[in-house]
């Protein structure tokens, strides 16, 4: 009887823990000033998201991919020009 109540005690604090992770944000903003910007970094210079088979930061493998974003100023990315057209605050398909 002990060790069934260890065991369901133990369960419970794994999924506490577990929920408690999935309700943190993947990444936060350090700073309330900056907003994430698809679609305008460098080959491995992302700061996150950067599609199938890539961890996070600096993991992008083309320049200006779409699926991969780098923060910037709040309210500057879709002025911000590259060789492929402007950044987006979403992901772009097809890039």
């Amino acid at each position: 009887m002990k060790t069934l109540a260890l065991t369901a005690a133990g369960l419970s604090l794994a999924g506490i823990a577990a929920s408690a992770a999935v309700a943190q944000p993947a990444s936060v903003p350090q700073d309330a000033d900056k907003e994430r910007c698809y679609g305008v970094s460098r080959a491995g210079q992302n700061d996150c998201a950067a599609g199938p088979g890539t961890s996070c930061a600096g993991t992008s493998t083309r320049d200006w991919q779409g699926n991969a974003w780098k923060y910037v100023a709040k309210g500057t990315c879709t002025r911000i020009e590259t060789p492929r057209g402007n950044g987006s605050l979403t992901p772009i398909a097809n890039r």
